[in-house]
């Protein structure tokens, strides 16, 4: 099975529709990609639980970091992976395992983030899957603002 072939008006969809993102690998560093994703999308109206075991008990932009996502409150409408593709798996195993507690719909692996298993696993189980994608990036070029949402 072979994905990544979103049209603009899917991705639209999904920007419109979900409220929450637990973004896993959350970084404290303002260099790291995943910090300015998590400051991109607080400003656009999006909620967003950080998540990284060795930053448990701080804040990041404001927001408690969690250990793993099982501590993250309900309800997280995407899992925004910030890990590297074989970690990937794993993750989605554990947002699987939380999907009806969490509410979780998307599973979304950032650029570079391709695990074709793990994509399979999660469609399967009913999630949309999003792959080798940036939502910051695609908020931007689809021009979702938080009105539309």
């Amino acid at each position: 099975m072979s994905f990544g072939a979103y049209s603009d008006e899917e991705m639209v969809n999904i920007l419109r529709t979900v409220k929450t993102f637990a973004v896993i690998g959350a970084s404290a560093k303002p260099n790291r990609p995943s910090n300015g994703v998590m400051s991109y999308l607080i400003s656009h109206g999006y909620e967003v639980h950080p998540v990284n075991p060795g930053h448990a008990g701080e804040t990041i932009h404001g927001r408690a970091v969690y250990g793993r996502l099982a501590e993250v409150p309900a309800p997280v409408d995407v899992v925004d992976i910030f890990r590297n593709p074989k970690a990937a798996l794993d993750v989605t195993r554990a947002a699987l395992s939380l999907k009806d507690q969490l509410g979780i719909k998307v599973i979304w692996m950032q650029l570079g983030v391709r695990n074709e298993e793990a994509a399979a696993e999660a469609e399967a189980a009913g999630l949309k899957v999003i792959m080798d994608r940036c939502p910051k990036i695609e908020i931007s070029r689809l021009g979702v603002s938080r009105q539309e949402r």
